[in-house]
């Protein structure tokens, strides 16, 4: 768990450095469209760091729960923001990787679906 939450902690704090490079750098350098862009891959890097906390700290949640959900929520982060920083930061063209933001996309999806599922057993458990 304390491994999950180290991990998770570090991205809380890269999450706030990328979010100021981009207001305080970026803000004159990007268009609005991709300074935008920029401000959605930091808003879902941030509430997926959040429910890893949340989730790393729930009790009634199983070690093996807790280690799929950080690796769903951490794989979705790098593919979704990550490819939309590569994209607005290093200027790779996004028909090389534009599979990599939906791909993140699907993995919060699912994700997401899976705590539901084990909110739902916990609900029919007790």
């Amino acid at each position: 768990m304390y491994k999950n939450l180290t991990v998770v902690s570090l991205l809380g704090a890269l999450t706030i450095i990328l979010g100021a490079f981009g207001a305080h750098t970026l803000k004159d350098k990007l268009t609005p469209e991709a300074m935008q862009s920029f401000e959605t891959a930091i808003r879902y890097q941030m509430y997926h760091i959040i429910i890893l906390l949340v989730i790393n700290l729930y009790k009634d949640f199983s070690s093996s729960f807790k280690k799929k959900m950080t690796y769903l929520f951490l794989l979705g982060t790098l593919f979704f923001s990550g490819s939309i920083y590569l994209i607005q930061l290093l200027k790779i063209p996004a028909k090389l990787i534009w599979f990599l933001t939906p791909l993140g996309g699907l993995l919060f999806i699912v994700g997401w679906l899976f705590l539901g599922y084990e909110f739902y057993q916990k609900r029919t458990e007790k």
